[in-house]
């Protein structure tokens, strides 16, 4: 039987803006089928645009995406099909009720009227908004928004799910709730692309992190590997020091006391 063709697969990815900025220099990486993969580095690093060209929301300038095999142009149909996302912003239709936030979509990928109940129904009750079912979702809260968010990504099942920056802005509660989900959904087989500034929670969480800064990827392995690459404790002082900012440590600060004072 043949392998599995990887979750992602990105081959000199590049994507310039009318501007003549770069976000993307030709970035090439690989996410396995299956795998939690993290993807760090600073804000304007190329994050988002990276998940936009893979998801059809920008159109890359060169190289190549492919998602479960499928080239995101030229098979966009079925690429897309395999994706959930949840962005980074809150994009909610704020004239939809919750169940309505995740039905419409679950129409558009083609999902039956009586699957489509049956998927909300799990999903209200996974995440905690059964009783806000008939809510319209400009009433609910920011956590409550952040959970119909990741729901609606869900809603299609899909092989590859990308959470960009999920767990922003919400309370301790909501994200243990959130990372004991996703850690379920992805040891069923679900694939997980990560990006957060959370990095002690992507050591916990990711199979994989590559690091990536001013559009290419700097550096990438498991977390152990690139804390001993590093000769650091923590990912967070690998990623640190990578962008040259080893002052800020924790480590450094409680060694001179200034965690402490």
């Amino acid at each position: 039987m043949p392998a599995a063709p990887p979750a992602l697969q990105l081959t000199d990815l590049a994507k310039t803006y009318a501007t003549g900025v770069e976000a993307l220099k030709g970035v090439s990486l690989e996410i396995g089928d299956g795998e939690l993969f993290g993807l760090l580095g600073p804000n304007g690093a190329g994050k988002s645009t990276l998940i936009h060209c893979v998801t059809g929301l920008a159109n890359p300038t060169g190289g190549e995406a492919r998602i479960f095999g499928n080239d995101t142009r030229g098979h966009y149909e079925q690429a897309r099909a395999a994706v959930g996302l949840a962005p980074q912003d809150i994009n909610l239709d704020t004239f939809l009720t919750v169940f309505e936030t995740l039905d419409y979509p679950g129409g558009y990928f083609g999902m039956a009227k009586r699957d489509r109940r049956e998927r909300a129904a799990e999903l209200l009750d996974a995440f905690s908004l059964t009783d806000k079912r008939d809510t319209r979702t400009r009433f609910l809260s920011g956590g409550m928004k952040r959970r119909v968010v990741l729901a609606r990504a869900l809603m299609h099942r899909p092989r590859l799910l990308i959470l960009d920056e999920p767990t922003a802005g919400v309370d301790v509660e909501l994200r243990l709730e959130l990372w004991q989900y996703v850690q379920r959904i992805n040891g069923e087989g679900t694939s997980v692309l990560l990006t957060t500034h959370y990095l002690e929670e992507a050591e916990q969480l990711c199979d994989h992190i590559a690091f990536i800064d001013h559009g290419l990827i700097v550096d990438r392995g498991t977390p152990s590997e690139l804390t001993q690459r590093y000769a650091v404790s923590s990912l967070e002082d690998a990623y640190l020091q990578l962008i040259g900012r080893t002052e800020l440590s924790r480590a450094i600060a409680t060694d001179t006391g200034e965690l402490t004072s």
